[in-house]
């Protein structure tokens, strides 16, 4: 169930309502406030959305679901109309150009028992229309202020009405946009003049003001980023002139109903609707419901599981469908080796297995659908994110049967299977965050060996198109994530003229880094990409970790780093796609490679300004980052099996592909998240269940510790049963180790739940028959 676009699940519903039943002195206030810190539920500053679960909690107490303890008696509020105005003592007619007004100040309230709100209260209450309030939900209020004339009026944006259909209809809203993207819009919700204030064009340049500083004041109370303003104007009484004047937009009137009218009894008088859109694309971006990651993760609630949080919001057109996903991520996750019958352990299991990916609302898109969301929650909290774009292939020569395969190889006949190109987020540290993006297809045979003669195909017919359309993903997310800078990292292979300009075209999107391939030939005469960057005097000397590859072991470099910005002509075969751009360029050469070794030598290009050494370091150590995507292919391929998946068609493998891939990637995350936080407690990964039979199991005591052990300890436990040995020398465990521990876990937990069974005694120890004497 999805009410205030928050899920409760018939578990949390069954915890309220044993909640009002044990404490029935409970108030609703502190009810909703237990609610929402088991649910998560907060705001993008980290309050809890008390306002908002109330709501939720009396419709489902009105719809018969749970019983609410009795609303708390309260005092009458006095009405603020009964007050004076302060104002009003001393009141004189103001008559006088807006330029002998100015400057004019907006004064924010800041807390409702401050000086400045007990005068707002009195001036709206007094000569407003509507009174002071109540405002709904988030709001602003201001104060009008005249250095020379003092207080001038005041106006408030508040929560926007929850459905309004000339304002739906300009905007182009579905019914889950809506639901996503309503907490962008602010209702300016009170507007006041005081009737004694005679200031020509006074009211539009306030409304200028405070449209230039209102998306900064909202960002820093609620943490959220505006994108429309709405008002409602009473035809009877006003004309709108200010509106139209400040270029507000009329879209049309409303039904002459007010917010609490659900039931159309009363009427109300009929009010235009303005609407001012705060950046060119607000309606583009209100009309996208690809996340709303910056307020409510979806499945926020932190009692249930992660195959929950990673999958609870996937759309498959039936409920059982949806919980059927959830359940496969579990057993797959629990036995990530294990083929489809051995990961469902039953024939019921399976054969709904089997069903489910049979399923026509079942594809790739949307499992990861749900996952891409809370990635994106992830990535919000962080200030930059590498988002890592690869292309690897999977073999599935050994079932010929399948359908809709296609070739991987270099023969026409060779090796079949499907490729795959996705997008990880990685932060800073290395620890994977969750996929951005997906792309999974087959080669067609008629179309192998076309390389020679696509030069001349657009960019769109081309395989390589792939980058251009992850990148785009990427951008889809960094407005999702304003705090966030997202960067796109490539391989030599998307060394793409395409892609740079796609990605200069918007200062305000994703930026690029890219390891080079082509020597280009650069403008104004520069010469050859590689020679112009070693005429470059050396900036410095710069010493890396290189992984252990193959049979080479792991050593480090020492690099000698040149950098400056070139500028990139199209190529021959493209100079109708356009001119020239500025680009920056780190070259790093490796120096004293080991004998039988290549020296490394990286040349990066990227739209990341590189303007000191420290700065080119910075953008060689993101780069080194991208080995990242290549450690959770493997984990993919070798950790969860998914080439030996067996499948009639290649859309069935798809959408199993789809939950392996997160499986995988939770596996990789534990991995890096040990040596990331190793000292936060366990439960941050681990069920209570999992963690309490890890420690009875490995340290043979059924006594556990009062505190749970943190991370890194629980995480070493876990790969020790996978055949970690923890030596010095072995570092820290990766995931081949931690992968086949957590396949044993999953028995060791079921049976430690087992022995917790209160009749468990019963089972272990049967009670001996009884003596009988004849």
């Amino acid at each position: 169930m999805i009410i205030c676009c928050q899920k409760f699940t018939d578990q949390i519903i069954e915890w309220i309502q044993k909640t009002v039943d044990k404490e029935p002195g409970l108030s609703r206030v502190a009810l909703s406030r237990k609610v929402c810190e088991r649910l998560g539920w907060r705001r993008a500053n980290g309050k809890l959305k008390e306002m908002s679960c109330r709501t939720v909690l009396l419709k489902m107490d009105r719809r018969g679901i749970i019983r609410l303890p009795p609303a708390a008696q309260r005092p009458p509020v006095r009405s603020q109309k009964k007050r004076g105005s302060p104002a009003a003592a001393v009141a004189q007619p103001i008559s006088c150009p807006l330029s002998e007004a100015a400057p004019i100040e907006l004064v924010k309230i800041n807390s409702a028992d401050s000086k400045a709100a007990r005068i707002w209260n009195q001036l709206m209450g007094q000569y407003h229309y509507l009174g002071s309030g109540p405002l709904c939900g988030a709001q602003i209020r201001y104060l009008i202020k005249s250095p020379r004339h003092g207080w001038l009026g005041g106006f408030s944006f508040s929560a926007a009405a929850w459905s309004v259909k000339a304002r739906d209809e300009w905007i182009g809203w579905n019914k889950q946009a809506r639901q996503e993207n309503l907490e962008k819009v602010a209702c300016n919700s009170r507007f006041l003049i005081l009737p004694w204030v005679n200031i020509p064009h006074l009211a539009s340049h306030v409304l200028s003001l405070c449209v230039k500083r209102l998306s900064g004041d909202w960002r820093e109370r609620y943490g959220l980023e505006l994108l429309l303003l709405e008002t409602f104007v009473e035809q009877e009484r006003f004309k709108g002139t200010c509106y139209r004047a400040a270029n507000w937009q009329h879209v049309g009137g409303s039904q002459g109903r007010g917010r609490q009218d659900g039931t159309r009894l009363f009427s109300k008088g009929v009010k235009d609707v303005y609407l001012y859109p705060l950046i060119p694309e607000a309606r583009e971006r209100l009309c996208e419901s690809f996340s709303k990651a910056m307020e409510e993760p979806p499945a926020a609630c932190k009692a249930l599981d992660w195959a929950e949080e990673e999958f609870g919001m996937a759309r498959l057109g039936d409920k059982r469908v949806s919980e059927r996903l959830l359940i496969l991520a579990r057993d797959l996750y629990d036995r990530p080796q294990a083929n489809i019958p051995q990961a469902c352990q039953s024939r019921a299991k399976t054969k709904a297995a089997y069903r489910f990916f049979s399923h026509p609302e079942v594809n790739m898109d949307k499992i990861l659908e749900s996952h891409f969301k809370t990635t994106l929650n992830r990535v919000s909290k962080e200030k930059v994110i590498l988002a890592v774009q690869d292309t690897t292939s999977l073999n599935y020569s050994a079932h010929p049967s399948t359908t809709g395969m296609g070739p991987i190889g270099r023969s026409r006949e060779g090796v079949t299977g499907l490729e795959v190109h996705d997008t990880m987020a990685f932060n800073l540290e290395g620890t994977p965050l969750g996929l951005l993006d997906v792309r999974c297809w087959a080669r067609k045979q008629s179309e192998f060996g076309k390389r020679s003669r696509c030069h001349k195909s657009p960019i769109e017919q081309k395989e390589s198109y792939k980058w251009l359309t992850s990148f785009k993903k990427v951008a889809e997310a960094q407005k999702n994530c304003p705090g966030t800078m997202l960067v796109s990292v490539g391989d030599r292979e998307a060394d793409i003229y395409e892609f740079f300009k796609l990605a200069l075209a918007d200062p305000s999107g994703p930026k690029v880094l890219v390891r080079a391939e082509r020597n280009r030939l650069l403008a104004d005469g520069q010469g050859p990409l590689w020679e112009s960057m070693m005429q470059r005097p050396v900036a410095g000397i710069h010493v890396i970790h290189i992984p252990r590859r193959g049979k080479q072991p792991a050593r480090e470099a020492r690099l000698e780093v040149h950098f400056g910005w070139v500028k990139l002509k199209a190529p021959q075969r493209k100079s109708k796609l356009g001119g020239e751009f500025k680009i920056w360029a780190v070259l790093a050469q490796e120096l004293d490679a080991p004998a039988g070794i290549e020296p490394l030598e990286w040349m990066l290009l990227t739209t990341i300004e590189v303007n000191v050494f420290e700065q080119a370091v910075e953008r060689l150590s993101w780069y080194a980052r991208r080995w990242g995507i290549e450690v959770y292919h493997k984990t993919l391929k070798s950790g969860c099996k998914v080439e030996q998946r067996q499948f009639g068609s290649a859309d069935n493998i798809k959408a199993c592909l789809a939950i392996d891939m997160v499986v995988a990637w939770r596996i990789f995350h534990l991995t890096k998240l040990g040596r990331e936080t190793p000292n936060v407690p366990c439960t941050v990964f681990f069920e209570e269940a999992e963690w309490k039979a890890l420690h009875t199991y490995v340290y043979k005591n059924p006594s556990l510790p009062e505190k749970p052990p943190t991370l890194r300890e629980a995480t070493r436990m876990v790969a020790g049963i996978g055949g970690f040995l923890g030596r010095k020398s072995d570092g820290e465990p990766g995931t081949q180790s931690i992968w086949l521990g957590m396949q044993v876990l999953d028995a060791i937990t079921a049976m430690w739940s087992i022995c917790q069974n209160p009749a468990s005694h019963i089972l272990l120890y049967p009670p001996c028959p009884a003596k009988t004497y004849g």
